[in-house]
């Protein structure tokens, strides 16, 4: 494949991944959570630090840099143990639906430039 096409797949990646995976976890949380899951200022919160966490998820995916992907995700969980033991449903799981769906997102993209 044209080492632009790869670049621009890339991008798109990115963009996409950054774009979407906000909706995607609010959707399944909605649905597994009848009502309120956080409040508005762990929304905030989980979104910025989602789209970090999508940007260096993908990245490693990228450089197949897999372990990179475990220490984030252990790093995080310690960060965040206080947000946890208060709302256990929103912060696991966001980060569970988040983590699966960047590596998802990162699998598809090494797929397709790989072609």
């Amino acid at each position: 494949m044209n080492p632009e096409y790869k670049i621009i797949i890339i991008i798109a990646g990115y963009i996409f991944l950054i774009t979407t995976s906000g909706f995607i976890i609010k959707f399944i949380l909605s649905r597994a959570e009848k009502g309120k899951i956080a409040d508005k200022k762990d929304w905030d919160t989980g979104f910025i630090i989602g789209k970090c966490e999508n940007i260096l998820i993908l990245t490693f995916m990228l450089l197949d840099a897999y372990i990179a992907l475990a220490i984030i995700f252990a790093a995080k969980t310690i960060i965040r143990e206080e947000d946890i033991k208060k709302n256990s449903l929103y912060f696991l799981a966001g980060t569970m639906i988040n983590v699966t769906y960047s590596i998802i997102i990162g699998a598809l993209i090494k797929g397709l430039i790989s072609l």
